[in-house]
């Protein structure tokens, strides 16, 4: 590739009809001006180089306007067109923190294990019927759900943000498990006579402080860690 930089002083070829064929030799090339590239044609004539123009502002995004015998070519600064030097956003290995996509993935899957603990919850406590089908269908979203926000995990924080979330749909996978099979038992008499006795148990705290954690951290946009995630 030939690199022409629009700080050069390129000379237009007004006069075209004095070259003979022998002089001059033209073919397409790759201009880069500032930074952005483009297809031009190319002239060279006893060892000067001749570029269109119109293909020079085309290529530099810049302006051309023609005023009586006067052409006025305005170029925008390096500054403006240059590639950026600032970390591509696009680089994991240049990003810190939190990428907005694994976010909003993950933010979706915190609230799929919502839906599923919650359903589960007022099975038991209220006595409405949940089936293994049922139950595995509300695992099945969220698993899903919790693979989306795997594959976007990009950064450092994105990755140990997803460890604190799978701990999370595990513990309420096992929590889904233990309940199920306790209405199986006949065994969730005492939900029902309690309204805090589901949401005391153990494994139940662990659940909703870590979901209260997760939904803050990923609010933030900052990686932390918290005990009630391991």
């Amino acid at each position: 590739m030939r690199s022409i930089a629009s700080s050069c002083a390129l000379l237009l070829l007004i006069a075209a009809g004095r070259m003979s064929l022998a002089q001059a030799s033209s073919q397409t090339e790759t201009l880069v001006v500032n930074g952005r590239t483009g297809e031009a044609t190319v002239v060279r004539l006893n060892g000067r180089t001749y570029v269109d123009i119109e293909s020079l502002a085309r290529i530099a995004g810049g302006s051309l306007a023609f005023q009586g015998n006067q052409v006025a070519l305005s170029l925008p600064g390096s500054s403006a067109t240059a590639p950026a030097t600032s970390p591509d956003a696009n680089n994991p290995a240049e990003r810190t923190g939190m990428s907005r996509e694994f976010r909003e993935a993950a933010i979706e899957t915190l609230a799929q294990m919502r839906e599923w603990a919650t359903t589960i919850a007022n099975a038991m406590k209220y006595g409405y019927p949940i089936s293994d089908d049922s139950a595995a269908d509300y695992q099945a979203k969220a698993g899903t759900s919790l693979r989306q926000a795997s594959a976007s995990a990009s950064t450092e924080a994105d990755h140990n943000a997803l460890a604190l979330l799978t701990n999370e749909f595990q513990n309420v996978q096992s929590w889904s498990n233990e309940l199920i099979e306790a209405k199986k038992n006949m065994a969730t008499a005492k939900y029902a006579m309690s309204n805090d006795a589901l949401r005391n148990e153990p494994l139940s705290q662990k659940i909703i402080n870590c979901g209260h954690f997760l939904g803050a951290m990923l609010g933030s946009g900052d990686f932390k860690d918290d005990l009630s995630c391991h």
